[in-house]
């Protein structure tokens, strides 16, 4: 089965910059796996520890299937139809402290956007 990996900006220099890639898999994980071996690069960025052997994903990886974030259904083992689309989304921290009056202007640009 063929599904769809969006691939994050902050990752695209290991995926000769493409923001989406094909890979074959039934479950999340499988397509995974399969993505990291025809981009080796990627999985230190990925897994625990560098290897894929771990088969466990870094804890700032977010994977969602549709809109459903993974963890919320079976991890690694979730189904993922034919076609169907699976979008990494790493956590980014940082940024700087605001007050409550540049958070107010930023509510404003952003609900009249």
């Amino acid at each position: 089965m063929a599904v769809t990996i969006l691939i994050p900006t902050a990752l695209r220099n290991f995926t000769d910059r493409k923001s989406e890639v094909s890979a074959e898999g039934s479950t999340v994980g499988e397509a995974i796996k399969n993505f990291a071996d025809a981009y080796p690069d990627i999985k230190q960025h990925l897994y625990q520890g560098g290897e894929q052997s771990s088969l466990e994903l870094r804890s700032f990886i977010n994977v969602f299937v549709g809109e459903d974030n993974i963890k919320k259904l079976q991890g690694l083992d979730t189904k993922v139809a034919d076609g169907g689309t699976i979008m990494l989304v790493p956590a980014i921290a940082g940024g700087r402290k605001i007050n409550h009056e540049q958070h107010e202007q930023h509510e404003c640009v952003l609900k009249s956007s």
